[in-house]
């Protein structure tokens, strides 16, 4: 095919010379277009490949249908993320990846998993509650039923006040909270001036992803004894309001892993229209009894956890590593789609479009999936530790020399358009030469502005070039993030496979060029602060 045509397909702006081949003549070498600017090569012929198995062979929905449906969802060290992990492993092994396995990064805790839930009020009117157990908490003995009571902990004097008073009863802990209407729309897109103002923030502006907890606690430390207090007076669970129009905000007590720790109370996150009704009545002294059966179980048979790795080796230059990532685990009230299902098929199907193509890599290109990300990047920073180098004492490991970039996906299903740099001003050239052949998938937008809330900054906090792209937020923030309705059905397909197909290109041009990519100064050593307790959000 005519490399011009190639070039038109792709949408890329560059100016590339013609090179007519015959039909069923050989493909032409890959041909490399140098960035006027920066002196990078961008290889057109590569692209086009990756772009015509991305796009017209894709198994990114297949693959993210198994990690929702069929495994979802996937709490660290659960009976479903184990299962996960294993068709996972089978599948890229079946791929043609090298080594795929799991890898133990250390200990977390017990495993958990709700087996069954209902819910419903039975007086002054019955009817069914939407809501759902956090995780972590225990269960319930069979079907159990209780009177409502608003019990609400603010301050230390309020333990006195409810004292002896709450045995066998269902604690209301939080007072009735606000709905309000929804004039904007829940899910959009980044608009041509949300890219501008991206790009003109300062390198300190750190965005993260997601939204508060409804009704955070005080403080971390005294939400835990809030909750010690409802268990010791037995109470027989504890109601707290989740988000509204439908999308319940699920999480769970980081002290349920621990299997020498106390048992909390039973926790019940239920939805902020159905809590609101029970606590209005019992605040007008209208007498409120709920039943509920709660069975969850505690999963004891190792603490340690795991994080799932597969690689496609190298040639002359395999001992070094471009690393490709996101996070396995997922809460579970969803199916942990958006959050992050999304994000590891993106990386798989990179990974497969890669082996696929059969495109020819100088350094070694190595797929990671990570656990107990959601307790704070846990997985991601075990590894690093292991591999690479200790962020407390900043000693290094001479892997740590090896690896040239970390590219990571962690919000949402929305298309991407761009990449932060994290500080790292000097890899700009070569990502802005990267993106220019996606200009006609949306990707236009290099901010040098860092960007929080996943497992990038693991790397990034030892001094490696970790890099998180921009997306599309869509409904991630508004509507499914940590939500029930984190869900296949809210997943984009055709930005699943644009992105995976964004990835592959990335991982391919950074695994050939030349040199390592540029890296920040290391950072000084962070020695660990002092724990602070658990908290039920």
């Amino acid at each position: 095919m005519n490399t011009s045509l190639r070039a038109a397909l792709l949408g890329v702006t560059l100016v590339v010379c013609a090179l007519l081949v015959s039909p069923g003549a050989q493909s032409p070498p890959p041909v490399s277009v140098a960035a006027a600017a920066a002196g990078e090569r961008v290889d057109l012929d590569a692209i086009y490949k990756i772009k015509a198995e991305g796009l017209e062979q894709s198994q990114v929905m297949d693959t993210l249908w198994y990690l929702t449906d069929v495994y979802g969802p996937r709490l660290t060290n659960s009976p479903n993320i184990r299962a996960a992990a294993a068709w996972a492993t089978k599948r890229m092994t079946e791929w043609g990846l090298t080594n795929a396995r799991q890898e133990v990064w250390g200990q977390f805790g017990r495993g958990w998993v709700n087996e069954k839930f209902t819910a419903n009020v039975v007086t002054p009117q019955p009817f069914p509650l939407i809501a759902y157990p956090r995780g972590w908490t225990p269960g319930t003995k069979g079907t159990v039923t209780g009177d409502a009571i608003l019990a609400v902990v603010d301050r230390e004097s309020d333990f006195s006040k409810w004292q002896g008073k709450l045995k066998g009863k269902i604690v209301l802990a939080a007072r009735p909270t606000t709905v309000n209407a929804q004039f904007s729309a829940t899910g959009r897109r980044l608009t041509d001036q949300d890219l501008v103002d991206l790009q003109s923030q300062p390198v300190n502006a750190a965005r993260g992803r997601g939204g508060p907890p409804a009704n955070p606690p005080p403080n971390p430390n005294f939400a835990g004894q809030r909750m010690q207090f409802y268990a010791n007076e037995g109470a027989t669970a504890v109601l707290e309001p989740g988000n509204d129009h439908g999308a319940i905000v699920v999480q769970g007590p980081n002290q349920g892993r621990d299997p020498k720790a106390p048992l909390t109370a039973v926790q019940v996150v239920v939805a902020s229209e159905h809590y609101n009704r029970i606590a209005r009545l019992v605040e007008r002294n209208m007498p409120v009894t709920i039943e509920l059966n709660v069975q969850n179980r505690f999963v004891d048979d190792t603490l340690d956890a795991f994080n799932v790795i597969a690689e496609i080796p190298g040639t002359d230059k395999a001992d070094e590593i471009v690393m490709l990532g996101a996070h396995f685990d997922s809460w579970h009230a969803g199916t942990g789609a958006t959050d992050n299902a999304a994000g590891s098929a993106a990386i798989m199907e990179a990974m497969r479009i890669l082996k696929a193509t059969a495109l020819p890599m100088r350094r070694t290109v190595r797929l990671a999936l990570w656990t107990g990300e959601e307790q704070g990047f846990l997985g991601s920073r075990g590894y690093v530790k292991q591999q690479f180098g200790d962020r407390e004492t900043m000693r290094l490991t001479p892997v740590h020399a090896k690896l040239s970039a970390y590219f990571n996906l962690d919000n949402g299903t929305g298309a991407i358009r761009g990449v932060y740099l994290q500080g790292n001003e000097a890899v700009r050239p070569a990502f802005a030469a990267w993106m220019e052949p996606f200009r006609n998938l949306g990707m236009t937008t290099l901010t040098i502005r860092n960007t929080g809330g996943t497992d990038h900054l693991a790397f990034d906090e030892v001094g490696l070039p970790g890099f998180q792209f921009i997306q599309d937020p869509l409904e991630y923030n508004t509507f499914t993030h940590h939500t029930n309705m984190d869900v296949y059905d809210r997943i984009q397909a055709q930005d699943m496979m644009k992105n995976a197909v964004i990835i592959a290109s990335f991982a391919y041009h950074a695994a050939n060029r030349d040199a390592l990519l540029p890296r920040k100064a290391l950072p000084r050593p962070r020695p660990a602060q002092t724990p602070v307790a658990a908290t039920s959000q």
